[in-house]
């Protein structure tokens, strides 16, 4: 049995479950239906935010403690290096939060900025917030600012493509490495 070819000549192979013979190669990444399905995130009234304030910063991920807020790797990251910036104070909306927390969750931001560029050399960021379900907010419960870290050409086939991230260190590694640099980006 001769195997069939795209008109471009490539051969299309049969892959259980999806479907017809086509050029494509699947990766599969089953560990991200824990996420989509929300799993492991225990009740509506458990906040995986607010659990971290108890932990060790090496077992939350945490990478500097404020007075009001913390910065946190993302647990499921974007980018290596992608942080978020969280109240300790449970809100849900950033129109609700004291103006000490709105101040200090700026000079946290701007000092993640410092620290990724200083530990990994990134070219620019995207920072923002999702607030709502709606606007995609994975826990819409407590509000967080995302400061993901970008380089350039780092679209790239893997998340475009394969619809997979490639992340250079482990997450307990980059939380050491942005860690140390915190505490030089405030000089």
């Amino acid at each position: 049995m001769t195997a069939e070819v795209s008109p471009g000549g490539v051969p299309l192979e049969e892959q259980a479950g999806v479907g017809g013979p086509d050029a494509f190669q699947r990766l599969y990444t089953p560990h991200r239906m824990a996420y989509i399905k929300g799993e492991g995130r225990g009740r509506d009234d458990e906040c995986p935010f607010c659990s971290i304030v108890g932990m060790a910063d090496e077992d939350g991920l945490v990478v500097a403690r404020g007075n009001t807020v913390y910065a946190v790797l993302n647990l499921y990251p974007y980018n290596a290096g992608h942080l978020l910036v969280v109240p300790y104070r449970h809100v849900a909306d950033y129109a609700d939060m004291e103006s000490e927390e709105i101040i200090e969750m700026a000079f946290f931001v701007q000092r993640a900025l410092r620290a990724l560029r200083t530990a990994s050399g990134a070219h620019g960021f995207n920072t923002g917030m999702n607030l709502g379900h709606v606007a995609g907010a994975g826990i819409a419960s407590h509000v967080h600012q995302h400061v993901v870290p970008r380089w350039g050409g780092d679209t790239n086939f893997m998340p475009v493509v394969g619809a997979t991230r490639v992340l250079p260190a482990l997450l307990g590694q980059t939380r050491e490495m942005l860690a140390d640099a915190w505490a030089a980006a405030a000089e």
